[in-house]
């Protein structure tokens, strides 16, 4: 018998190595009711109180560029990533007024914001609802920027103050009843001056229609829709753009230490991140490409430095390129081929561990790191909620961890690797003075998170 028991435990193993791990039914059950703003004002949760994960794509040309096969196909894709919000836009940037949809449907009539065209709409619809049906909200912009600010844009601008709160209102109105819809204002655009009055009115417009859904700001690279909106009644929750130029935890320090501080208390999130395969400042023969080891290294370091939630991106699926459309900024694969890039993957660990342990108790925990020097490219830093802590490895260097800042009295320790999901105990240990820690392999695209659980509530393995 043990020869055979041994041969079956082999299959098991050989047949199950390698297998891409993926999320089994709804991303989501929206039978949790409408999404909130959390008691302690730093996250999203359900009516019920279950908390919500945030984890988006950006898929911007989503209802301008896919058929409903290719749609579906996407929206699946995402699904069994663990993906919980689609980010997508109605009048899409690349010329989406005048280039019809793959029905032949352009979204308003005469590029006129009062005569939108019901049969482009209805496709819209007909997504939004295949997305809830796959347990998905739909982050969704009602313009993108350049119908407001042409600036590098294709435009044509189509809004201004006297026409924006119709049209807000008309789209809030058509989609105040659909679950699975978070409402993001602006379009990769600066919110002030002459744009601020729009942008507001829009907003304003929505809300008039919707009182069901929670809004946002999509704002330009660089900076948070805080710069413009933190005192509107209509926002929410803070989204930063720290784009596609930085390689080091500075647009951290930046955009997300001074949203985590302001006040009133919102929550905050990096809603557009370094792209996988985008080049790197758009400098690709110079500076390379963005990979996966870039956009875990966004995830982590957002999230443990105060963020609500995280969107990944990625450079051939938001403009949904094939080999007939022109690449946008070096775009160089098509969005078939880039679905699965391992980047995309490694974000369902990310959501994994998250939700492991109480999610809306963590607070971002500088005080736990005590390394005297640390370069802004292998920046390390930390995440605490009341019995577990959280420390972000980037690239391999040793990590001096205050374990007397935990709060409680002995520790269970772990490795989790965030490139395969697989968590190894490292010891238990009293919390006396500093330890330094140190992965066993070093080096860009190694990176490991140190989980420290109170050895008294019993935490099983993080990320399971």
């Amino acid at each position: 018998m043990r020869p055979i028991v041994f041969f079956i435990l082999f299959l098991v193993i050989f047949t199950t190595q390698g297998q891409e791990i993926k999320w089994a039914g709804p991303s989501v059950d929206f039978k949790n009711g409408k999404l909130k703003v959390s008691a302690n004002k730093r996250y999203l949760e359900f009516e019920n109180g279950a908390p919500f994960f945030y984890l988006g794509d950006t898929a911007w040309e989503l209802f301008h560029r896919l058929s409903k096969a290719d749609a579906e196909k996407y929206l699946e894709n995402r699904r069994e990533k663990a993906f919980t919000v689609i980010q997508a836009v109605a009048l899409a940037e690349l010329d989406g007024l005048n280039i019809p949809n793959m029905e032949g449907e352009k979204p308003l009539l005469n590029n006129d914001p009062a005569k939108p065209n019901e049969k482009y709409f209805a496709h819209v619809d007909w997504v939004i609802k295949k997305a809830e049906e796959k347990g998905l909200f739909i982050g969704l912009l009602s313009t993108w920027g350049d119908k407001i600010d042409k600036q590098w844009g294709v435009g044509p601008v189509i809004f201004n103050k006297e026409n924006a709160f119709n049209y807000g209102k008309w789209i809030g109105n058509r989609y105040k009843d659909f679950p699975n819809i978070i409402w993001i204002n602006g379009g990769d655009r600066q919110g002030g001056g002459a744009n601020f009055e729009v942008w507001n009115t829009i907003a304003n417009g929505i809300q008039s229609a919707d009182k069901n859904h929670l809004m946002t700001f999509h704002p330009s690279g660089g900076s948070s829709s805080s710069k413009w909106f933190h005192q509107q009644d209509w926002l929410d929750f803070n989204m930063m753009q720290t784009g596609h130029g930085e390689r080091s935890y500075a647009a951290y320090k930046k955009l997300m230490i001074p949203d985590y501080q302001l006040q009133p208390i919102k929550p905050t999130f990096d809603g557009e991140p370094r792209y996988e395969d985008h080049p790197h400042d758009w400098k690709p023969e110079i500076l390379g490409w963005f990979d996966e080891a870039d956009v875990r290294q966004a995830a982590y370091w957002s999230l443990f430095t105060g963020a609500f939630g995280h969107t990944y991106g990625c450079h051939a699926i938001w403009q949904m390129l094939t080999p007939d459309r022109s690449p946008v900024g070096f775009g160089r694969h098509t969005w078939q081929a880039d679905l699965d890039l391992p980047g995309a993957s490694d974000m369902l660990n990310v959501r994994r561990l998250m939700e492991s342990r109480p999610m809306t108790e963590r607070v971002p925990s500088p005080e736990l790191i005590v390394n005297g020097y640390m370069p802004e490219t292998d920046y390390i830093v930390a995440s605490k909620g009341q019995n577990y802590a959280f420390v972000y490895i980037p690239t391999g260097w040793s990590a001096s961890v205050n374990l007397e800042k935990l709060g409680w009295k002995e520790s269970v320790i772990w490795w989790f690797n965030p490139r395969t999901g697989e968590a190894s105990k490292l010891k238990e240990t009293v919390n006396k003075g500093t330890q330094e820690f140190r992965p066993e392999k070093g080096g860009r695209g190694n990176d490991w998170v140190l989980v420290f659980d109170n050895k008294e509530t019993g935490f099983g393995a993080p990320g399971k």
